[in-house]
């Protein structure tokens, strides 16, 4: 009897996993990295690096969308690349940590 209110789920109905990460606690992680080694960017990098195989792995896994990590990989690709001035530049510019940020360096 399916209906029957106190019946076992089964195993795969049960999501282990009581917290999954949403794009603005992936983009507060990443911006927290990036703020704490403002002043040493190639510090900085290698941790977007390490936070870049998390958000892989949570893609993977499914506990993130394609278009997050597509937005959050268009991010790390500008920090990655960037220069002193340049890691500057993106740490202080709103827009680029705004969620559906579509890859302009846009200035307010």
């Amino acid at each position: 009897m399916g209906w029957w209110p106190f019946t076992k789920r089964r195993h795969e109905e049960v999501n282990d996993s009581p917290h999954v990460k949403g794009a603005r606690m992936w983009l507060q992680d990443l911006r927290e990295i990036c703020e704490r080694n403002y002043q040493n960017p190639s510090a900085g990098q290698s941790l977007v690096r390490e936070i870049q195989v998390e958000w892989t792995d949570a893609n993977r896994r499914g506990d993130l969308d394609d278009s997050l990590k597509q937005g959050l990989d268009r991010r790390a690709f500008r920090l990655l690349r960037a220069d002193d001035e340049e890691w500057l530049g993106w740490l202080d510019n709103e827009g680029f940590w705004e969620p559906g940020w579509k890859g302009g360096f846009d200035t307010e």
